[in-house]
């Protein structure tokens, strides 16, 4: 099992930035991604970014060019900075890792945490 905690959200003006943290506990050492999604009100959650464990990042268009995935390994925790945030940035932003051990695969989700970007 790996537990996921997410802290960093809140209320920020349009332009501004917040960072994000997600650190993880447990059977850590079967983890090979870890990524943060996102839910808006009436949306479908969607996938803001991701990090492997070899370092590759990917982000979803809306996002590249103003937000950051990154990860301290020896900490086990993984960060979002986000820049120049928009009000369509608003969203539960949610911790996500995935785990491979002996071939199983296994999903894993933190609770959230909630950012509001004020027009």
């Amino acid at each position: 099992q790996v537990q996921l905690v997410e802290s960093g959200g809140g209320l920020v003006q349009a332009g501004g930035s917040l960072r994000l943290s997600c650190a993880a506990s447990g059977n850590i050492f079967g983890i090979t991604s870890m990524a943060w999604y996102r839910q808006a009100p009436g949306k479908q959650r969607e996938l803001v970014a991701r990090i492997t464990t070899a370092g590759t990042t990917n982000y979803v268009d809306s996002v590249k060019g103003r937000f950051i995935i990154s990860r301290d390994a020896a900490k086990n925790t993984v960060f979002l900075q986000m820049n120049s945030l928009k009000p369509e940035d608003t969203a539960v932003y949610y911790c996500y890792a995935r785990s491979t051990v002996r071939g199983i695969m296994e999903s894993y989700w933190g609770k959230g945490t909630l950012v509001t970007v004020s027009s």
